[in-house]
C-alpha cells in the first residue's frame, strides 16, 4: 500500500466506525449486519479510549486488541484471496495462508494508526432496510460527516453458512478498497516477475 497517504489511511480507519447506540445481544449481532457494524463501533471506541493516552508505548497491546476484534467481524481470508486474484491460483497453500496473515496484519496496523487519532466525526447510518428472508449479501451504507466534508461509505457484507454476517469489502468516497489492494498486488507481482514470496515479504512494510 505504498501509494496510500496518511490522510486516506485515516479515513479507511474511520470507515470502521458507525452511529453510537446501545449494544445489541450477541444473537442479534450475528444475524443482523446493521447491528454488527453498530456493535463493532462501540468496541472499537472502547479500545481507542483505553490505549490513546499510553500510545505509542502500548502499540503492540493495542494492535493485538484490534486484531482480536476485527478478526471476529472481517473476513480477512476471503478479502486476501480476492486481492491475490489470479496469482492466488498459482500460489501454494502455504503462500496463500502467509499472505492472508500478512494482509490482515497490515490492515490492522493501518487501521490502528488511523483510529488512535479519531476526532469524533459524525457518522450516520443510511437506509437500514429490513432484511429479506434468505438474503446472502447486503450493502450497509453510511456517511462520515466532518465540519465541511461528507464521505459516503459502503460496507459489503456476506452471510456465511453459520448465518453470521461478515465484512468482505469497503468502498469509501467511491474508492473500492478491495480493488485498490488487488491492483497493488498485481503491480507488485508484475514488478517482481511473478515472485509471490517477494510480494508477500514487501506487503507489510509497504502498509506502514
Amino acid at each position: 500500500m505504498r501509494r496510500v497517504d496518511m490522510s486516506f489511511k485515516k479515513w479507511i480507519a474511520v470507515a470502521l466506525l458507525t452511529v453510537m447506540i446501545p449494544l445489541s445481544s450477541a444473537a442479534d449481532t450475528a444475524t443482523d449486519p446493521y447491528k454488527k457494524i453498530e456493535n463493532v463501533t462501540v468496541e472499537l471506541l472502547d479500545i481507542i479510549a483505553t490505549y490513546r493516552d499510553s500510545y505509542p508505548e502500548t502499540e503492540v497491546a493495542y494492535f493485538d486488541k484490534l486484531d482480536q476484534l476485527l478478526s471476529a467481524h472481517v473476513d480477512f481470508g476471503f478479502i486476501a484471496r480476492n486481492v491475490m486474484g489470479s496469482y492466488g491460483r498459482s500460489a501454494s497453500p502455504a503462500q496463500r495462508a502467509l499472505f492472508a496473515k500478512t494482509f490482515r496484519d497490515g490492515l490492522v496496523e493501518t487501521y490502528g494508526r488511523g483510529l488512535i487519532g479519531y476526532e469524533d466525526q459524525k457518522i450516520v447510518l443510511l437506509e437500514a432496510a429490513p432484511l429479506a428472508k434468505g438474503l446472502r449479501k447486503v450493502t450497509v451504507k453510511q456517511e462520515i460527516r466532518s465540519t465541511d466534508t461528507v464521505y459516503p461509505l459502503e460496507y459489503s457484507m456476506a452471510r456465511k453458512k453459520t448465518g453470521e454476517w461478515m465484512v468482505v469489502n469497503v468502498v469509501i468516497n467511491g474508492i473500492n478498497l478491495g480493488k485498490t489492494f488487488r491492483n497493488q498486488f498485481v503491480q507488485s507481482a508484475q514488478r517482481s516477475g511473478g515472485d509471490i514470496d517477494q510480494v508477500i515479504s514487501g506487503w507489510l512494510s509497504d502498509s506502514k
